[in-house]
């Protein structure tokens, strides 16, 4: 079977800083696929790429069977969905018109909605529980809700992959756990397969099927969170002290960071 993301010796610059060097990987279709690293890794310019944001200048990526090159950028919008780091929540939308932008690879040259899409962007608000916002403009929301109304928007667009950029960054605990909870249900209701990337490395142990830790614009490992989050791997990456345990709630590692002071304390 073939994976539903797959990477070939892909190498990325901006100018003369390479950013990504000589990367292959596959994710496997329904898998919750968690990137992670330091800052400057190449994580975003990766996920870039598997959005066909930006091409790859060496090496290719295979979506769905495919070299990502080959689709129409239609054709892309209705396998991949992404959902950037930064969110446009200045649009002059209100919630159900943001969420229905999800339809546009769907719709023909003047982007008139249907009454099947009015249907399925309603049913993706009710998934994300936002329906109860769909009157409100995107300002008036939390970050958190905002974060459900564009996941709600990329399920509109029913792909097979969605791809985010650090979703729950600027959110709190609680809201963290809804957006990643609402990411494991679209992998298992709509089989899905997620792609994100996070610095988040305890939300990476509790919710990911497959971890990518990457440094320098290069792999360090991929594998399972009890093979990639080990204290080793995860100090020589970030450089840090650190103590890697297994979480009370079992079954995948903790990671907890040392501050300076008990440091100061060994010596």
């Amino acid at each position: 079977m073939n994976p539903t993301i797959k990477i070939t010796n892909l190498s990325h610059s901006f100018g003369k800083r390479k950013v990504l060097r000589n990367l292959s990987l596959r994710v496997e279709k329904g898998d919750f696929f968690i990137i992670i690293g330091p800052n400057g890794s190449g994580k975003t310019t990766l996920m870039k790429l598997m959005a066909g944001i930006l091409r790859p200048q060496s090496g290719q990526i295979e979506i769905l069977g495919r070299l990502n090159r080959s689709y129409t950028p239609k054709a892309l919008a209705r396998a991949v969905a992404f959902v950037p780091q930064r969110l446009p929540v200045d649009l002059p939308f209100t919630v159900g018109e943001t969420v229905l932008l999800g339809r546009a690879p769907y719709q023909g040259a003047l982007g008139i909605e249907g009454e099947e899409d009015i249907e399925i962007a309603k049913q993706a608000m009710q998934f994300t529980e936002v329906d109860h916002l769909s009157g409100a403009t995107l300002g008036q929301l939390s970050g958190g809700e905002q974060q459900r109304v564009f996941i709600a928007r990329v399920i509109c667009q029913e792909p097979e992959i969605m791809l985010l950029d650090e979703p729950t960054a600027s959110l709190d605990l609680a809201h963290q756990v809804k957006v990643m909870d609402l990411m494991e249900k679209l992998k298992v209701e709509k089989a899905i397969t997620v792609v994100m990337v996070s610095h988040d490395v305890n939300l990476a142990a509790m919710y990911s099927d497959q971890v990518l830790l990457l440094k320098e614009g290069e792999i360090v490992c991929i594998g399972s969170p009890s093979d990639v989050l080990s204290f080793r791997k995860l100090e020589q990456t970030y450089d840090c002290k650190l103590l890697v345990d297994e979480s009370p709630l079992g079954g995948f590692p903790r990671v907890t960071l040392v501050p300076g002071r008990y440091m100061e304390s060994d010596k």
